[in-house]
């Protein structure tokens, strides 16, 4: 399962994330049933971030955003908002 986060943040707080993000991505990573996982910043506007990640299936995911590591990353993370966070699931069909 795929999944796609695009997050918002306030100028001050870009390089904030990023540093934040670098300390965290290990962790994130290494959650059962995370397979992969990307940060990508938009080409047009510097404060708009996307996580790509992979997951085992729903369940892991699930297990993930109600862990102890989410929520204490979201807590922190969630004040340099400019926008509401958007989140995709998705499901790879074919690669061509």
């Amino acid at each position: 399962m795929i999944r796609v986060v695009k997050l918002s943040f306030k100028p001050e707080h870009i390089n904030d994330f990023k540093l934040f993000f670098e300390g965290r991505k290990e962790r994130i990573k290494s959650f059962r049933g995370c397979t992969y996982l990307e940060l990508w910043q938009d080409h047009n506007d510097s404060g708009i971030f996307y996580t790509y990640s992979i997951w085992n299936d729903q369940k892991h995911l699930e297990e993930y955003r109600i862990s102890e590591l989410f929520q204490d990353t979201w807590a922190i993370v969630k004040p340099w908002f400019s926008q509401k966070p958007m989140a995709f699931s998705a499901d790879k069909m074919m690669v061509v």
